[in-house]
């Protein structure tokens, strides 16, 4: 396990990158990328969206150019509070104070199901998937982006002992295991030499089944 897949190493390391967050973001996933992996996901307007992983809402805000029902879920109070200035806390989106391994969700509850820059920080990557799949209703779509493992052996190894990174293969049997049938992955990339992401998108198996509201409320106006 890397350094920052502990839950409360993430939580900290957040809460100094919060303040910078949204300047360094555009050295490693542009506005063209989001809009590409949104293009991917292709959701319709009338869906209900979770971005799990919201931080600061940089994703969010595009998924509110396609749909009106979004809602957002971060374990960082910091990073929501980023993405509270921008939004609101309550209107257009709905924001939750959560844990990505346990979604404060019924099964089904939404159309399609948004993570990027999330997954590398989850200490349980296919139990997090299991539950992203969970949450979304029969047919509908998954959409995760992570890092793409790194190209020299070097960086790989210190890649590896500070978060999760990964390749096709390996995404291949992560999404397998998690019980998903049916995926694909695309490599993006700011520009030659950069980071790469590596953006799968998987399509929940069907079964009889509809969404249903979230078992709770927004978060709150003051969390502890």
């Amino acid at each position: 396990m890397g350094f920052l897949e502990d839950k409360r190493r993430a939580r900290t390391f957040y809460k100094y990158l919060s303040t910078v967050y949204d300047r360094v973001n555009p050295f490693v996933w542009t506005e063209e990328m989001r809009e590409e992996a949104i293009g991917m996901l292709d959701p319709d307007p009338d869906d209900r969206v979770l971005d799990v992983g919201c931080g600061t809402g940089f994703a969010t805000e595009g998924l509110l150019d396609r749909v009106d029902d979004v809602h957002g879920i971060d374990q960082s109070v910091h990073q929501l509070e980023k993405a509270w200035t921008k939004l609101g806390k309550h209107d257009p989106v709905s924001f939750y104070l959560g844990d990505a391994e346990r979604l404060p969700f019924r099964d089904g509850s939404f159309d399609a199901v948004w993570s990027s820059g999330s997954i590398e920080y989850w200490p349980n990557p296919v139990e997090t998937l299991r539950e992203l799949r969970r949450v979304t209703t029969p047919g509908g779509r998954v959409l995760v982006v992570g890092p793409d493992y790194p190209r020299t052996g070097v960086f790989g190894r210190l890649a590896d002992a500070i978060m999760l990174f990964y390749d096709e293969s390996e995404a291949d049997a992560m999404f397998a295991e998690a019980g998903f049938e049916e995926f694909e992955h695309h490599i993006q990339q700011r520009a030659p030499g950069a980071p790469r992401a590596i953006t799968t998108i998987a399509r929940v198996p069907d079964a009889q089944g509809s969404a249903v509201e979230p078992d709770t409320q927004p978060v709150s106006n003051d969390p502890a």
